[in-house]
Formats: structure tokens, C-alpha cells, sequence
């Protein structure tokens, strides 16, 4: 990536991140209402992930799952993903709304909108694939490209190396790409398994 797109990319990400937060505030209150008349505990769910340098960061989304759901593993490899997932949260992580209260993250320059989707700490495997192809130096993403081929459905490794596909070939042109075809996933739900990691 070049250090001039480098930047016009963190720049306007933080922008972006701002207006769209101004913007759908009437959404983010309505979610918020949701989630709290449909069970108890917090509104936000916080995670250790680990962002850009390997550097750990909190990540914020809406919560989906009770609160006595295991936090540091991947929703997947839980025995009944489905016994933990809120009513609200099955719908919120299938639109992946979500996924919005990272708009914070952006804000704070923990995240882009688009990069490979942050690793949980704990993650070992996909952490140290990241780090031999190079996608830790990029800032993490809400989508990525991953993410638009194949989503919840890849193993690690492969995720990894659409990872290091897009740190080699990072570009506005390969970012408004990636925009579009995730904006085609998030309307059909293609690649989304219910519980499946994110």
C-alpha cells in the first residue's frame, strides 16, 4: 500500500466513521432498546482482539448471547452456539448490525473499515499466519477479503491467506471491490453460518 493511499485510507475511514455514527444514531438506539427488552446484561459486548503490530485492542459489538456465554472462545467451537444467542442476536448477526459499534473503533484508529477481521488473543494459528505474510501491519477491518469469499465458512488458514492476498495487493480499486461484494453478502446472508465465527 502506498503511503499516500495509506493515509487518505486512515483519514478518511475516521471521517466516515464519524458522519455514519451521527447518521444512523436513531438506528444504534433503537438496536440498543431491542437488546435490552430482550434479555439482561449490557448493551455492548467488548472482546480482546489483537489489531494492527499484534497490538491488543477491545472490540465493540452489539451484544448477541446471554451473558453466562463463554467470552473468549469462538462461537463456533462451542458445544450449542444456539442455546447462547439472544432472539435479537440471531437477527443482528445475520444483517451483521451487529457489527455497527465498531464504527467506535474506526474513530479511535484501532480499525478501517475494510482489512482482515481481527483475530480473537487467543487465536494463535491465525495471529502467526498473519505475521509470515505480512497482514498484521494493516489495521484491522470491519469486512475484508475473507470475508467476501467465503465469510463464516473458511478454516484459519485459508482466511489467513486471502489475508496476505490483500496486504500484498491493498488498493482504493481493490477496497471499493470488496465494499461492493459485501454489501452483496450482507443482503443475501451468503457465507454466514448461524453461530459461525466473526
Amino acid at each position: 500500500m502506498s503511503k499516500g493511499y495509506k493515509n487518505i485510507k486512515y483519514l478518511s475511514d475516521r471521517i466516515l466513521s464519524a458522519l455514519l455514527t451521527l447518521l444512523l444514531s436513531p438506528l444504534l438506539i433503537i438496536i440498543s432498546i431491542i437488546i435490552k427488552l430482550d434479555s439482561s446484561g449490557p448493551v455492548l459486548f467488548q472482546q480482546r482482539r489483537i489489531g494492527k503490530d499484534n497490538r491488543e485492542f477491545q472490540i465493540y459489538k452489539f451484544r448477541t448471547m446471554r451473558t453466562d456465554a463463554p467470552k473468549d472462545a469462538p462461537t463456533h467451537l462451542l458445544g450449542n452456539p444456539d442455546a447462547y444467542i439472544t432472539k435479537s442476536g440471531r437477527f443482528l448477526r445475520k444483517s451483521s448490525l451487529d457489527e455497527l459499534p465498531q464504527l467506535l473503533n474506526i474513530l479511535k484508529g484501532e480499525m478501517s473499515f475494510i482489512g482482515p477481521r481481527p483475530a480473537l488473543w487467543n487465536q494463535y494459528d491465525l495471529i502467526e499466519a498473519r505475521k509470515e505474510n505480512g497482514a498484521d501491519k494493516l489495521r484491522p477491518g470491519i469486512t475484508g477479503w475473507a470475508q467476501v469469499n467465503g465469510r463464516d465458512e473458511l478454516p484459519v488458514l485459508v482466511k489467513a491467506d486471502y489475508d496476505g492476498q490483500y496486504a500484498q495487493r491493498v488498493s482504493f480499486g481493490m477496497d471499493i471491490r470488496i465494499l461492493f461484494r459485501t454489501f452483496f453478502h450482507v443482503l443475501t446472508s451468503k457465507g454466514v453460518s448461524e453461530g459461525g465465527p466473526k
